[in-house]
């Protein structure tokens, strides 16, 4: 009979089985098992409300919260070969589908409030309720809120999901908004505010939630163990040729900030510090405003860090309206980071972490996909053979 509290932890049983499963007690009808869990109308025919479940442990399907901008990644449940995107055991991808597209028209009362929960340690069955999602967000497109993306296992290519919503800016869910779902009322007195006002207008009242961390560790900067294995693998690939993995950063970043748009990486000899210069486009594509940024890419052993000398020649580089990346395959260290944070230097500082991070969101899950986009993005020159 509790209300759903924001980022609150609800804990399992201690049986050992999948009784201690606490969502199936929280939500009625939900079930106990898989990432989409459903309360249906007796009928049949109507989703009253949707728990989506995630582990975070899908290496490849990384669903992914963001609270500084409220928008969570979700992944849809076809997620191995020999099936029809849309032919899944659950459904999931069928519901995503149709409460996606009934997010943009009148039948967007159909949509079911998603309720978002996650697994809160790495043992046992205790989950936190991450809030209230809405499908798309406020400054997604159509294309952006709802993708169908290929991947492939051991040369098997399929399709599955990839889907934003927003979180709500819904501290608690009382209990009695629960009941009235169940019986088919989503819009009575006990509805929400953000969620009555998404319904009516599609209006977004967004979660936001500025980080206050601003120095990450040396394990916060440190991928998992498969991720450790794909950085190892660029680092070994551009060893005994360090300028070469130049390019490659550049990429790195690419993908983590799609409008950047011009990029020319320096000539070693001349680079004054900088091994990159290129453009982040900001504006509407008829009229473009083009911002600047020096990078700076280092290829060091995952245990090597970057210290304030290396940090400190890209800064004295870069020039007024100038923004500085970073991109290594190790870590920084504490002394580099704290002050690059504490005199509020614009730079972004790209870690291994990131690196493993970037790379499995865009299908290079192992060791194997990430030698395979070295070798076709990144060549080596003739009679260099990679290590």
């Amino acid at each position: 009979m509790a209300d759903l509290v924001l980022d609150a932890v609800y804990a399992g049983g201690t049986a050992g089985n999948i009784s201690d499963d606490p969502l199936s007690r929280l939500l009625p009808g939900v079930g106990n098992q898989g990432g989409f869990r459903f309360n249906v109308s007796k009928q049949g025919r109507d989703v009253r409300f949707v728990a989506l479940f995630t582990t975070g442990a899908e290496l490849d399907w990384p669903d992914t919260l963001d609270p500084q901008t409220g928008v969570f990644t979700y992944y849809g449940d076809n997620r191995h070969p020999g099936k029809e995107l849309h032919k899944t055991p659950r459904r999931g991808n069928e519901l995503l589908r149709d409460a996606f597209e009934w997010s943009h028209g009148a039948a967007r009362v159909r949509v079911p409030p998603f309720f978002l929960f996650e697994k809160a340690a790495p043992t046992g069955r205790d989950i936190r309720f991450r809030g209230l999602l809405a499908p798309g967000g406020a400054a997604l497109t159509s294309d952006d809120e709802l993708q169908a993306i290929w991947r492939s296992t051991r040369g098997v290519r399929f399709q599955n999901y990839r889907s934003r919503f927003t979180v709500l800016d819904v501290s608690k869910i009382p209990r009695l908004w629960i009941a009235d779902l169940v019986t088919g009322d989503p819009l009575g007195s006990n509805c929400p505010a953000p969620w009555r006002e998404w319904v009516e207008a599609r209006t977004y009242q967004t979660m936001l939630a500025p980080s206050t961390t601003t120095v990450r560790s040396k394990a916060e900067q440190q991928p998992d163990v498969v991720g450790k294995r794909m950085v190892a693998a660029i680092h070994s690939y551009f060893s005994g040729r360090p300028h070469d993995f130049e390019a490659c950063a550049v990429e790195i970043w690419r993908m983590m900030a799609p409008a950047t748009g011009a990029c020319d990486v320096t000539r070693h000899s001349r680079d004054g510090g900088r091994d990159a210069v290129g453009e982040y486009l900001l504006g509407p594509v008829a009229d473009r405003v083009a911002v600047e940024f020096a990078l700076e890419a280092k290829c060091y052993a995952l245990d090597s860090s970057v210290g304030v000398k290396e940090v400190a020649r890209l800064i004295s580089r870069i020039r007024h309206r100038q923004f500085g990346v970073f991109v290594t395959t190790s870590y920084f260290n504490k002394q580099v980071y704290d002050e690059v944070r504490a005199d509020a230097h614009p730079i972004v500082m790209i870690c291994a972490r990131d690196i493993a991070d970037v790379l499995r969101g865009h299908g290079y899950g192992d060791v194997h996909a990430v030698q395979g986009w070295l070798d076709h993005r990144f060549p080596a020159p003739p009679g260099v053979g990679p290590v």
